[in-house]
């Protein structure tokens, strides 16, 4: 027996279902002394890893030239809210191509309403 199945794990139903590819904004609490605050981070999901309770999703961001992933847990009480602003169009799982390209090679194409697939629920 693992130790992830004896934890009764619930899922968030502020987060949005999504898939690798999408544009998403991620609502995170951030502690600074003792205020506490709420930031969002809005990027391309580059990848989704499925692992019971340690599940996390990647998302990456390019601000003045200079990208930042952030990996999120699924199950942390620090996200506070996940949005799909943008459902992208690609063919694979785990998009680290991304990482290489720069301007309008690093875009991802949006789906359109015809070419909407059934996302699968986490």
């Amino acid at each position: 027996m693992d130790r992830s199945d004896l934890l009764e794990l619930e899922r968030n139903s502020e987060i949005a279902e999504f898939q690798p590819g999408n544009t998403l904004r991620v609502h995170v609490k951030v502690v600074e002394g003792e205020r506490e605050r709420t930031q969002v981070f809005e990027g391309v999901c580059l990848r989704i890893q499925r692992k019971g309770s340690s599940s996390n999703f990647t998302v990456r961001r390019v601000t003045q030239g200079i990208g930042v992933e952030r990996t999120f847990l699924y199950h942390s009480p620090r996200v506070e809210k996940v949005e799909v602003t943008r459902h992208g169009r690609v063919r694979r799982a785990k998009l680290y191509y991304l990482r290489d390209r720069t301007g309008r090679a690093a875009r991802v194409p949006e789906r359109t309403r015809y070419a909407q697939r059934k996302i699968h629920s986490y």
